[in-house]
């Protein structure tokens, strides 16, 4: 039996810590879906299309890694493909709080199980809103994001 993985997230944009999860995910499971899913809460930099193209670029090396684009519930996207499991990072105890509320209802709502990954130290301050900031003032980025966010 195929056993697939989902990485859920914005990816506005996706950062060296996404990767380090996907690296993660792809050496455990056949299959690893990187899902973009839409947040109606949250304001985008780049745009849909702009994020999946950076995500294929990032996850180009990895064979059994694909990028997909979701709008509804997780858990029920998870389940449409498969996925046994929720892979997550973990950078700070704020992320931990919020994470395990949203794997306790994965967990009961449809059965998905929920792997927590923590952050290497060197890239714990590493995030999506991180890098949107450094971008607004003009700053360099490309220690923290794997590909080129020149637009």
């Amino acid at each position: 039996m195929k056993r697939i993985a989902l990485i859920p997230g914005t990816f506005d944009p996706v950062t060296v810590g996404h990767l380090e999860l996907v690296r993660f995910a792809a050496d455990l499971f056949d299959e690893v879906v990187v899902c973009i899913c839409f947040n109606a809460e949250k304001t985008h930099l780049f745009a849909e299309s702009e994020r999946r193209n950076m995500l294929e670029k990032a996850v180009a090396p990895y064979h059994n890694v694909r990028v997909d684009v979701q709008h509804g519930m997780t858990a029920d996207y998870a389940v449409s493909i498969g996925a046994e499991y929720i892979v997550r990072g973990i950078r700070n105890a704020v992320d931990a709080e919020y994470e395990l509320k949203m794997a306790d209802f994965n967990l009961n709502y449809r059965g998905i199980r929920t792997i927590f990954v923590p952050a290497r130290a060197e890239i714990a301050e590493v995030s999506s809103t991180a890098v949107r900031e450094k971008l607004a003032k003009g700053e360099s980025v490309d220690s923290l994001v794997p590909v080129d966010l020149h637009r």
